[in-house]
């Protein structure tokens, strides 16, 4: 089976200084991954370059400069030597939706300073969020539908694939989820078992696991059975199972405990034990 660590799974040893993205590779390693699905906070050497798109003030837009072009090559040398490849790189600050048009373009210009660092790294998925409000009224939908047929034009050029994830604003609403999807030619969806608006969690399950194209699997304390009791991800992975899902498993833990190692272990454990009760993977 294909297993991955969402690199916000480490947000708290990233905050503390205890590990940055060298360290994420070999920790993904050791825990069993086999594949890199690192979020973007993670590249921070490179992050200070997105303020200056966002300002206006660089006129090459998303060109990287030569120490970022040196470090993503860095990274992506490390990650073959620790025999992984990249999968979906999860980038937030550049999502679709603003309702200022001026943003709209700066976020533009960030999401294509990502896409040529994903195309560097070889990450053949991208994660950029929608934005907008909850109940996404026309207007906001008909610019994330414009925003996201550009985005994927221009990623296709790379041979990247777009993914937007319900994540927050008016993908917590499984309809809108699933609106944007239909009305998008080849947008996938990142299915995270946990973000979805009060009392629709299980109908987003439902509703858009024909959808996903990556996964996360959130996780935030385990019983005596290694389940969680406040989400129930078996169920969520059955239906996954049932309807073909051939990606990778990711997880994404958030232990209440503050142990994201432990969480991730326990996480993994998790998932390969439901899917070999349902007969879904291969050891």
């Amino acid at each position: 089976m294909r297993l991955s660590i969402g690199g916000y799974s480490f947000h708290r040893l990233l905050q503390a200084g205890k590990q940055d993205m060298f360290q994420f590779i070999q920790d993904c390693k050791r825990l069993g991954a086999t594949q890199l699905d690192p979020w973007n906070a993670q590249l921070a050497p490179i992050r200070s370059g997105d303020q200056v798109v966002k300002a206006g003030s660089d006129p090459e837009n998303a060109d990287l400069t030569a120490q970022d072009d040196e470090y993503v090559r860095r990274v992506k040398n490390a990650a073959d030597e620790a025999g992984l490849p990249f999968g979906c790189l999860a980038v937030d600050g550049c999502h679709i939706y603003e309702p200022e048009p001026e943003v709209r373009q700066a976020h533009e210009r960030l999401a294509d300073r990502w896409l040529n660092v994903a195309q560097i790294l070889g990450a053949p998925q991208v994660r950029i969020d929608a934005g907008g409000p909850q109940n996404m009224p026309d207007k906001v939908f008909e610019i994330i539908v414009a925003g996201y047929n550009d985005l994927i034009k221009r990623a296709g050029d790379k041979g990247i694939e777009v993914l937007m994830e319900n994540h927050w604003g008016p993908s917590l609403a499984p309809e809108n989820v699933v609106r944007i999807l239909e009305a998008v030619d080849g947008l996938g969806l990142l299915f995270d078992s946990w973000n979805w608006a009060e009392g629709m969690r299980e109908r987003g399950w439902e509703m858009c696991a024909k959808y996903a194209r990556s996964t996360h699997f959130k996780t935030f304390s385990f019983d005596e059975n290694g389940n969680d009791p406040k989400i129930d991800n078996p169920r969520a992975i059955r239906l996954l199972v049932e309807t073909g899902y051939a990606g990778c498993w990711g997880i994404e833990s958030v232990p209440d405990d503050g142990d994201e190692y432990g969480a991730v272990e326990k996480t993994a454990a998790l998932i390969k034990r439901t899917l070999n009760e349902l007969g879904a993977t291969e050891e």
